[in-house]
């Protein structure tokens, strides 16, 4: 008997496209293999991630409050059905099983390996990197026709990206990357008067405005190898993410927010002006907030763009009239205020003559109409919504969001992680939008294929060349075009 997944699929003319399932590494294998592609170092790297999270586990809920250390999350692992768990752990299961699930090709992401790009040691950062990277493209090589998994790209400096993209793409072949973001950089007052004090001083840089480094030299290699950047950063533990004792407060939209971080400052520091042709997404933490941040950033044009700024320009007060109001309405204490200053108000507290040499805070963006801030904003950004998310209708809503705007949203199952319990659940629950009228079903069209093909075939055509979905994704690109 036909799965229920695998029924929804069958209603369907076109292919089902996860773009963004993990698979849970069996890390005595992956850590052996590591040590023999990179040596110690890079096995190192690949188990201080889960050494890390088991030593805060560890901790009592005293002792991770006096370290004000966030809970982590514990049986994070599908145990219920070993078929599942199994299938999270080995990716060649799941290449047999995706029929059942409804899906004809799956991107799939780490899980502990995440963190590898963030190990404060360079050397054992890039080994393990390039360990891991070397280490993926020899293990999903039979696979390519229907799964493919993301590179890690550390992002520490430019230099590290660069390279270790040249190495993933130009020479390992590999077709997807994960991205660091919001690395951890020293506040260099504080070192400066305090060294010792220095790692519990730090900033996170969103690589995109006012980071440490210019990360142009990035994105055009990015550009010229074909590959899109994605994002999988998340922020528990960071600001008011850090209970010590309860793990749901503390993950419980932190993938948002690292997106939005990233994304606003990719769109404010003007990466997808000077990078036109580059996709970007960001994975995992639904759309709503994207929805939010694309009219939040058109609102705070209108009022803080430079055409706007005349409202609040000081030299446009009326400092006579503001005293003559002042005299007749502000009551006692405000009559003897006057009375003292021979009716003059200093309005300083009003006006703040310290601005900032560049006034305009979209300059970057070279924003000249409210609808260039779409344009900019929904043609280069994607957002990666789990599939049980109500919210993901939002995305298609042209009447709600700003200038008829749908968003990118793609279809991520999460597959191998705890949000899942039952992987054969996954299509259905992306297809109840349509079933409740929420979308339409070209709508779910875009949301569980096309978005996907528009995002990783415009920089790379060839992406879905010799997989499953070639066919059709040469024939949507085409109608696009």
């Amino acid at each position: 008997m036909a799965s229920k997944a695998a029924s929804i699929r069958a209603r369907l003319n076109h292919p089902v496209i996860d773009a963004d399932g993990h698979w849970v590494e069996f890390s005595p294998v992956v850590a052996q293999e590591l040590r023999r592609i990179g040596g110690d170092k890079a096995a190192q790297g690949f188990k201080a991630v889960e050494g890390m999270i088991n030593r805060i586990l560890s901790f009592s809920d005293d002792e991770r409050r006096m370290r004000r250390s966030a809970q982590q999350g514990w049986w994070s692992f599908p145990t219920a059905n070993t078929i599942d768990g199994a299938t999270a752990l080995f990716p060649r299961l799941l290449y047999e099983r995706l029929d059942e699930l409804g899906m004809d090709f799956a991107v799939l992401y780490p899980t502990g390996a995440l963190g590898i790009a963030f190990n404060p040691d360079a050397e054992t950062r890039n080994a393990t990197c390039r360990a891991f990277n070397t280490y993926i493209a020899e293990e999903f090589g039979a696979l390519c026709d229907r799964i493919t998994p993301a590179a890690v790209i550390p992002m520490e400096t430019p230099e590290e990206a660069i390279t270790e993209l040249d190495h993933a793409i130009g020479t390992l072949g590999l077709k997807v990357v994960v991205m660091a973001s919001l690395m951890r950089r020293p506040i260099e007052a504080v070192a400066r008067k305090n060294p010792d004090a220095a790692r519990f001083a730090y900033w996170f840089d969103p690589v995109g405005l006012d980071s440490k480094y210019n990360y142009d030299p990035v994105w055009a290699k990015c550009e010229e190898l074909g590959v899109a950047p994605t994002f999988h950063s998340g922020s528990r533990g960071f600001g008011l993410r850090t209970s010590p004792t309860n793990f749901v407060y503390n993950h419980i939209g932190h993938f948002a927010a690292a997106g939005e971080a990233v994304c606003k400052a990719l769109f404010m520091g003007g990466v997808t002006r000077r990078f036109p042709n580059l996709n970007f997404a960001f994975l995992e933490g639904g759309v709503g907030w994207a929805c939010n941040l694309y009219a939040d950033l058109i609102g705070h044009w209108k009022k803080r763009g430079l055409q706007a700024l005349d409202a609040t320009r000081p030299d446009n007060l009326n400092r006579r009239l503001l005293s003559e109001l002042a005299a007749r309405y502000g009551g006692p204490a405000v009559t003897e205020y006057l009375r003292e200053r021979n009716g003059e108000i200093d309005t300083r507290m009003l006006t703040r003559d310290n601005a900032p040499p560049q006034l305009d805070d979209f300059a970057a963006c070279e924003i000249g109409r409210a609808e260039d801030i779409r344009d900019l904003f929904t043609t280069n950004f994607y957002f990666g919504c789990e599939a049980d998310d109500p919210i993901n209708a939002w995305a298609f809503n042209r009447k709600l969001n700003p200038y008829g705007a749908r968003l990118n949203a793609l279809f991520g199952s999460d597959i191998g992680h705890f949000d899942v319990p039952d992987m054969g659940e996954v299509l259905p629950e992306a297809y109840e939008l349509v079933e409740a009228g929420l979308i339409s079903n070209d709508d779910f069209r875009d949301f569980v294929f096309g978005n996907a093909v528009r995002f990783w075939s415009r920089g790379n055509p060839d992406f879905f060349k010799g997989t499953r979905v070639e066919k059709q994704a040469l024939a949507a690109n085409a109608s696009a075009a």
